[in-house]
């Protein structure tokens, strides 16, 4: 789970350990219906990613599905960064924000209830991902529009379309992959 610091006291753990068992049956229904359904992002991919991104604090690392808000928060707590989670599901969203206060973040991290599709992402220099080779397809064309040149995108176990990835690493069995957005 999370780097334990004063920053990350011992319940912020528990409770994003009762979450990962979070299921579809306990979710308030959006009211559209998500593309991909929420698996917790294991804590040491989480981690994982955040380095392959070369994640500092003057980034502000944006995940599109962000579910419970794990990357976001560990961004935050462990790099410095501000973030910024993306997602469909209300109940996701709420939690995620009591797990940022809890985890003395709620300041450098903002949860947005919305589809990835339509949000702004202008502002992300990190863009973290975990959703699907369809879905990572039709997000290609808008990560390539909006994001500044210099921006990374990590995607956790799916390309991006045919993008040819700058680096691909193996981690725990999982396939990690970064882009960096190319100066015009």
């Amino acid at each position: 789970m999370f780097e334990k610091s004063r920053r990350c006291p011992l319940r912020v753990v528990a409770l994003l350990s009762a979450l990962s068992g979070f299921g579809m049956a306990a979710r308030q229904l959006p009211t559209k219906t998500p593309d991909i359904h929420f698996v917790p992002t294991p804590q040491s991919i989480a981690d994982a990613m955040l380095k392959l991104a070369r994640v500092t604090p003057d980034d502000v690392v944006y995940d599109l599905g962000s579910g419970d808000g794990r990357i976001v928060i560990l961004a935050a707590q462990k790099y410095g960064a501000r973030g910024v989670g993306i997602e469909l599901d209300a109940r996701l969203v709420e939690i995620s924000r009591q797990v940022a206060r809890e985890g003395e973040v709620a300041g450098r991290v903002s949860f947005i209830q919305g589809d990835l599709f339509a949000a702004d992402i202008s502002k992300a220099t990190v863009v973290t991902l975990w959703l699907s080779n369809s879905v990572n397809m039709r997000l290609e064309a808008k990560l390539k529009r909006e994001l500044p040149p210099g921006a990374r995108i990590v995607s956790h176990q799916f390309p991006i379309g045919m993008w040819a990835p700058d680096r691909k690493v193996h981690v725990e069995d999982k396939d990690l992959f970064l882009w960096t957005i190319p100066a015009p």
